[in-house]
């Protein structure tokens, strides 16, 4: 059994539906055309490309136009959260019953972190919270990041549990020695140990791994 379990958090502590990320989505556009001046027509394919290249759209603005990453970060996520969560009883029972650390690892800053946890209700149940100030702008799926996370939380990758929604952010995780979990997706669900279609169904993976 793993003594650590890490959780990406948008998109894998709440379910797709919420429309969340597709609305910070649209936020991330609005900044690349008002503050970078990008022409629309151009900010999806810039920002598949930056995902390939870098990780994420924010490291590609930042190696491209030099963004400052506070002023993104705080644009793309001034979003009525309200509007897209509410308290999650099964996902709040479950994590009460993890026999385990639980640490949020992701690639958003902490201040969206807290307050997506606090609209789930579940920020008790965390011990810690890496995100990318404290990563020190190193974003998954550079191994780094990985290795930052184990430096903050004392752990080995072989005692860590981690759940994501992107197969791209399990692959470098499976390489250290952590056992991983693909939540949703439809991506290749062979790059991960488990796949399951919602985080709150995590304890059959640990049924399995017992």
């Amino acid at each position: 059994m793993p003594r650590h379990a890490l959780f990406d958090l948008d998109n894998t502590l709440y379910p797709p539906g919420s429309g969340l990320w597709e609305a910070i989505g649209r936020r991330i556009g609005q900044f690349m055309v008002e503050r970078v001046g990008i022409r629309p027509e151009e900010v999806r394919e810039r920002r598949r490309n930056y995902l390939h290249a870098f990780g994420t759209t924010l490291s590609g603005l930042r190696q491209e136009f030099d963004v400052d990453p506070n002023d993104f970060l705080s644009f793309a996520h001034d979003l009525p959260l309200e509007k897209f969560l509410r308290y999650d009883p099964d996902l709040d029972a479950m994590l009460g019953r993890l026999p385990m650390t639980k640490t949020v690892f992701t690639n958003a800053d902490a201040d969206h972190a807290r307050r997506v946890l606090e609209r789930l209700g579940v920020s008790r149940h965390f011990t810690h919270l890496v995100d990318i100030r404290a990563l020190e702008w190193i974003n998954k799926p550079d191994q780094r990041a990985y290795v930052r996370t184990m430096e903050l939380i004392s752990a080995r990758p072989e005692e860590c549990l981690f759940a994501d929604d992107a197969v791209r952010n399990l692959i470098p995780a499976r390489a250290l020695g952590m056992l991983t979990v693909l939540v949703g997706g439809d991506g290749e669900a062979e790059a991960a140990h488990y796949q399951v279609p919602l985080v709150t169904e995590m304890e059959r993976v640990l049924g399995q791994c017992q």
